[in-house]
């Protein structure tokens, strides 16, 4: 989107037309408007040819690798959204975020928010938002899947600006984590350096009993469906499971959090 915008930008700064820069870098008109309009993402040849027509090399390829980048990592979070959907157990490890499952509407806003953006991308923002928030539903349906998840105390430690939309999302997890389908277990700091450390691990079983395995960063995601790999993975999330705060004491955690966000009440002292 970003590299259709700036795309569309430097055109009507030239103040050519599509046909006028056709001629110029040696494309057909229309496959110039598809660029622009975001459409499709050409290939390096052609952008190449633009970047020097613009004289911004290499500014126009670099969008151009990070669009493909999006391209690719989108692709992959749409087939792992569809096994979520269909998944009868969910089991995440979350190691500097939450997983969207446990997010409320202020926490997934400000990471979406967090990403540099032009105003002309915030519809889209917005659009994410929405469909971060539907993921939810899956919970509240008739036969909702079992869902664990192991928190890393990081997450729980690094708030929302908001003081009040901060403890908003820590009911929410507790609020959550009373519900029969779904444990909730923190990983303290004092367990140390493990092999997950960092981003997010999601395993989601299918009725088969097939897993597949998401793995994502803050800016990338993979899915893993070679059963070697998801078997590593998963020892290296049974080991934290074994040594996370049981569900109970998690919540008991998780509470005190909370009470520790909450603003001083200075006649209290008095």
């Amino acid at each position: 989107m970003v590299l259709a915008i700036e795309l569309a930008r430097l055109r009507t700064e030239s103040g050519w037309s599509l046909r006028e820069l056709a001629g110029k870098v040696g494309w057909d008109h229309s496959q110039l408007h598809s660029l622009e309009r975001g459409k499709t993402l050409g290939g390096p040849e052609i952008i190449e040819a633009l970047d020097v027509v613009y004289g911004t090399k290499p500014l126009l390829m670099r969008l151009w690798e990070i669009a493909k980048q999006e391209t690719v990592f989108r692709d992959k979070y749409v087939r792992y959204m569809e096994l979520e959907a269909e998944a009868v157990v969910i089991e995440h490890y979350a190691g500097s975020f939450l997983h969207g499952m446990f997010q409320t509407e202020a926490y997934a806003k400000a990471l979406f928010w967090s990403t540099p953006h032009l105003p002309s991308q915030v519809p889209e923002l917005e659009e994410q938002l929405v469909g971060r928030m539907s993921r939810q539903e899956l919970l509240l349906c008739e036969s909702p899947p079992h869902l664990r998840a192991i928190i890393d105390e990081a997450v729980l430690r690094r708030p929302l600006l908001d003081a009040g939309e901060w403890r908003g999302q820590l009911a929410h997890i507790v609020e959550m984590a009373s519900q029969p389908h779904v444990a909730v277990q923190v990983l303290p700091y004092s367990v140390g350096l493990h092999d997950l450390l960092g981003g997010l691990v999601a395993f989601l079983r299918g009725l088969d009993g097939t897993t597949a395995v998401w793995v994502e960063s803050s800016k990338s995601g993979e899915l893993l469906e070679d059963a070697r790999e998801v078997e590593q993975l998963r020892l290296s999330y049974d080991a934290l499971r074994d040594v996370a705060l049981s569900p109970q004491d998690s919540v008991a955690f998780i509470e005190q959090v909370m009470e520790d966000s909450a603003p001083c009440d200075p006649l209290a002292s008095t």
